[in-house]
């Protein structure tokens, strides 16, 4: 998810009557809360949108949790995760313009690139570990993966 994405959404929960926003990205889901002094109030009706009284500017709290890939995909044994070795950004190509290293589908060998994860203006090749065919694609292209996170899943052969 875009980073400056975020500052807007959450600059427009702290500017609007909206107390609590979710949204999911790939496999990255986003909750975006703030906290209101009073208890919550009881609306009758969809007429009511007026603010509580007691409402104050309080600092937002946000939870950010990754999905785990479809219980379907799970469950298969011969499904490989690929996990990153670092921490830093992907990139599913070389530059910006060039095709990517891999596709949904794609059969690979133990040691095809599949990625880069750049870390501190390095650019790390991940390599598939096993042989296999590509069956899902775990991340955004240009977003920040964690260390250990799953980034392909690769039926083996």
């Amino acid at each position: 998810m875009d980073l400056n994405l975020l500052k807007k959404l959450i600059k427009l929960v702290e500017q609007s009557e909206i107390t609590d926003f979710e949204v999911a990205e790939g496999d990255l889901k986003v909750k975006i809360s703030k906290n209101i002094s009073q208890a919550p109030l009881n609306i009758q009706s969809f007429g009511d949108y007026s603010r509580p009284s007691g409402y104050s500017q309080s600092p937002v709290h946000i939870e950010a949790e990754h999905i785990s890939p479809p219980a379907v995909l799970e469950k298969s044994s011969k499904l490989h995760e690929v996990k990153s070795p670092i921490v830093g950004t992907f990139y599913r190509a070389p530059a910006p313009d060039a095709d990517p290293y891999s596709q949904v589908g794609d059969v690979v060998t133990t040691g095809s690139v599949l990625c880069i994860v750049e870390a501190m203006k390095l650019m790390n090749e991940i390599e598939s570990d096993v042989n296999g065919k590509i069956v899902k694609i775990l991340v955004e292209n240009a977003t920040p993966v964690e260390y250990n996170q799953p980034l392909f899943l690769i039926e083996t052969n």
